[in-house]
């Protein structure tokens, strides 16, 4: 069966992208304003059509337009003048909104369980030891069967190792006070920023952001993140997390004809920027093996050495949008990103990249084989929805007909660690209380035993007592003056 190429644009020859290899991941760079965020459309489209889900992050909000068609414009008659789209046509894509904070789409949540302790100790900017402290408490939460589903779960969980802290440092090592105050501090933080939202139930479900419509037109998830980017760390976390549930439960399926979801990373930079080693690690192994899964990944950020080599290497469809090269720093940027292409002869790429206007860029895909193309300077289609953000009322009413607000738009709260600990706290307590009133019901029975003299004899005599003692006076006297005079006696009649 042939493949059904994706169109992106044309040059010497026209553009295309074979989604055999899309599984080999990609990238979208290039300065601010020359159009990444526009080829990002472009490819959700594409891969829409073909029938693959899409999940994108929406730094800007301009990809909420993904649910309109475009409006008529002379820009867009003059760039469809100058190329050969194939089956062009204004139109709408299904598309499902969602918010880590609920405003702008269905809540995305996790679990405090499920998003593990190495990404929630990079979120909270632990530092080695005070991880360590909170391993231990999700290691007690696992023995103890306490489940974590919330930021409160977790508060509770962290004031009950607190209390048994000698203990747990006996089987776990040092658990300092100091280290749970810390994280206790780090987690009001959170709050503050409003991250209670992102963490509880219902949870999401993967299966939902993998869905197409009733045409077989893959839906494309559309993460609002306006706001959400304010806060890098835990935009790097959420979408990171995603990609490691993607990884840890989809099954494994080889190469397939196309991808099985598609997901962006937008401003990927703030993914590797401080992150620890450990988190590193797992970010590599995650984009090396989850290709495998027929996930496909497209980072998008402005300068390729944002990303690490080990990352940067894997990704094998590239997207180079204009770079500026003022500064010497820029111009090594520059140099760096020119040498990652398949060099093209007829081309001087490290020269191009600068002259790039917007809506123009290098595009390098994979070919037969997987081998890669030769560099191509390249003038983009246009998309077919709406380029720009959608208002808000027009978001209500795509939310509004989304079959998933009945599912995600109320949270729920079932019983876990917190109402568990506290259950086990107020029974100590009553068991506490039940021996303190024993113990002064005990105290108060020994006061009053003590206050009890027993009862005193009285002392009038009877007459035949009276009479009995003097008659044992009289007897004992002369008895015993008897004894003394027979002893003295013996000794003086000598």
């Amino acid at each position: 069966m042939q493949t059904t190429m994706i169109y992106l644009g044309d040059g010497s020859a026209p553009s295309e992208l074979n989604p055999r290899y899309c599984n080999r991941h990609g990238l979208i760079a290039g300065a601010t304003g020359t159009g990444k965020t526009v080829t990002l459309q472009v490819l959700a489209e594409s891969f829409s059509k073909l029938g693959v889900p899409v999940f994108l992050a929406d730094v800007k909000g301009d990809l909420s337009g993904l649910a309109q068609a475009i409006s008529p414009h002379p820009k867009i008659d003059q760039r469809l003048e100058k190329m050969s789209v194939p089956d062009y046509r204004p139109r709408p894509f299904p598309t499902i909104f969602w918010d880590v904070f609920g405003q702008q789409g269905h809540p995305i949540r996790t679990t405090i369980s499920e998003i593990g302790p190495l990404l929630l100790a990079n979120l909270l900017e632990l530092n080695d030891t005070q991880e360590g402290v909170l391993n231990v408490a999700f290691r007690v939460a696992d023995e103890e069967g306490l489940l974590l589903f919330d930021l409160k779960d977790l508060r509770a969980l962290l004031s009950y190792v607190a209390e048994q802290r000698k203990e747990f440092s006996r089987d776990y090592g040092n658990v300092s006070a100091a280290s749970i105050a810390a994280i206790q501090r780090r987690l009001l933080v959170l709050e503050q920023q409003g991250v209670e939202h992102f963490f509880g139930e219902p949870a999401l479900h993967l299966e939902d952001l993998m869905r197409t419509d009733l045409s077989g037109t893959g839906i494309i998830n559309v993460l609002a993140a306006d706001k959400l980017i304010h806060s890098p760390r835990l935009y790097s976390t959420v979408l990171l997390w995603l990609l490691s549930e993607l990884f840890e439960e989809l099954p494994e399926i080889g190469d397939p004809d196309k991808p099985k979801l598609v997901f962006f990373f937008d401003e990927a930079h703030l993914l590797f920027d401080q992150a620890p080693r450990a988190l590193l690690q797992k970010v590599e192994q995650v984009v090396r093996l989850i290709r495998s899964k027929g996930v496909s990944i497209f980072f998008v950020t402005q300068n390729p050495l944002d990303v690490p080599d080990d990352v940067l290497g894997q990704l094998g469809n590239r997207v180079q949008h204009a770079l500026r090269a003022f500064t010497p720093r820029e111009q090594k940027a520059v140099r760096a990103a020119a040498q990652t292409f398949r060099q093209n002869p007829d081309l001087d790429t490290e020269t191009v990249i600068t002259e790039l206007g917007v809506g123009e860029a290098l595009i390098s895909t994979l070919q037969d084989k997987g081998i890669p193309g030769v560099v191509q300077r390249c003038l983009l289609r246009p998309p077919e929805s709406r380029i720009g953000p959608i208002d808000q009322s027009q978001r209500e009413q795509v939310r509004a007909r989304s079959p998933l607000g009945s599912k995600y738009d109320q949270s729920i709260d079932r019983e876990s660690a917190f109402e568990r600990l506290a259950a086990r706290a107020e029974q100590a307590a009553a068991a506490q209380a039940r021996q303190a009133e024993q113990a002064a019901a005990d105290k108060a029975e020994r006061t009053k035993a003590a206050k009890r003299k027993p009862a005193r004899r009285s002392n009038r005599q009877s007459i035949w007592e009276t009479m009995g003692k003097s008659v044992a006076r009289t007897i004992g006297s002369q008895l015993g003056r008897q004894i003394i005079r027979g002893v003295l006696g013996s000794m003086t009649k000598r």
